[in-house]
């Protein structure tokens, strides 16, 4: 995979990353600088206004700016997978409402999804039901965990219990009497990446703002490309350990050297096997591998965090000479838990093993 993002680009995250972590610096600006570089187009079909290729091209981007910065690799996740939602659906009005502003970085998109991929697999309940009145529709419940809510404005995605008992996947804009924003959630690391949790309190939407009426169909479909690109986080943090760690003067021979050349294998490994299985399609009907993918990025990242701890020695515990490394050890930390957390993932791979449920 090669590096995709402008000198530009590059330049801003080197300079932004450790505010952008500590929440020292505007989230505001974030999107932006993304969009100006056309990065939310990639991996768009051409016909709705992207750059085309596939998801695979946008897994590389994603991966090539968690390599600099987990907080807008996270960003930028959100938009991102936001966008497949619109692509994805079977209607016309989200995409004609939603997708120019998302593609031009006008409008944040957030994938407040979280509790419906634990319903899904029956870890909990879904926290949103839709509720209907005098011909109208609104939403009732709360989303405690939401990334991407852009203070200017933002359009998040919610699974709620349908009328008939199905849950719907629903798109709501920020502006919407009865939905309202918490304050920023106070979070070890990726703090400017406007995280906050949400309340629905007959939250009207209609039907244009539907994005589909069967969310286990809608997130069977969409599940490759938001855990896919989830994948990129781990990509782009191991990346970044590995050729910090590589550039140590202890990687030079013995068993350092071994270690990262056999973590670099493995990540090589398993990116194959994540853009191969992205491409052709399997991670549809496969979503066990796909499970199982994430779970070896996760360890992939992990190991490559100590490898850098291991080859920077006493110098990476000085927070006066390698804040750098300070910040992945608090990114690293943030892997396992981004939802579906691993341990979802272990207990969802758990159930599918031990047979088709009813």
């Amino acid at each position: 995979m090669s590096e995709r993002l402008s000198s530009e680009v590059r330049h801003w995250l080197a300079l932004e990353a450790d505010a952008l972590d500590s929440g020292r610096a505007d989230p505001e600006a974030v999107l932006p600088v993304l969009a100006g570089s056309d990065l939310f187009r990639v991996g768009v079909p051409t016909e709705v206004g992207g750059l085309g290729g596939s998801i695979g091209d946008a897994v590389e981007v994603l991966a090539s700016v968690a390599s600099h910065s987990l907080t807008v690799a996270f960003v930028y996740w959100s938009q991102r997978t936001f966008i497949e939602y619109v692509v994805a659906t079977p209607y016309e009005a989200p995409r004609e409402r939603w997708l120019s502003p998302l593609l031009d970085g006008q409008l944040a998109g957030a994938t407040g999804l979280s509790n419906a991929m634990k319903f899904l697999s029956g870890i909990e309940e879904l926290e949103v039901k839709v509720a209907a009145e005098a011909g109208s529709f609104s939403l009732q419940g709360r989303a405690p965990w939401v990334t991407n809510l852009r203070k200017s404005g933002f359009v998040v995605a919610v699974a709620a219990e349908g009328l008939g008992g199905d849950p719907w996947v629903v798109a709501v804009r920020s502006e919407t009497p009865g939905m309202t924003r918490s304050p920023d959630l106070r979070l070890l690391a990726l703090q400017s990446s406007n995280t906050a949790a949400l309340r629905f309190e007959r939250a009207e939407f209609d039907e244009g703002d539907v994005l589909h009426r069967d969310a286990r169909a809608f997130i069977a479909q969409v599940r490759p490309a938001f855990l896919g690109l989830q994948c990129g986080l781990s990509i782009g943090l191991a990346r970044a350990s590995l050729r910090a760690a590589g550039e140590s003067s202890a990687a030079r021979g013995g068993a350092v050297e071994a270690r990262l050349t056999t973590t670099q294998r493995r990540l090589d490994h398993a990116s194959h096997a994540l853009i191969e299985g992205l491409l052709d399609g399997r991670f549809v009907s496969q979503a066990g591998s796909l499970f199982a993918l994430r779970i070896e990025f996760a360890a992939i990242a992990q190991a490559a965090v100590e490898l850098e701890l291991c080859s920077s020695g006493g110098r990476a515990y000085l927070s006066d000479r390698d804040r750098g490394f300070a910040r992945r050890w608090r990114e690293a930390a943030f892997i396992p838990i981004v939802t579906p957390s691993l341990l979802q993932l272990e207990h969802e791979l758990s159930r599918r093993a031990e047979g088709p449920r009813a």
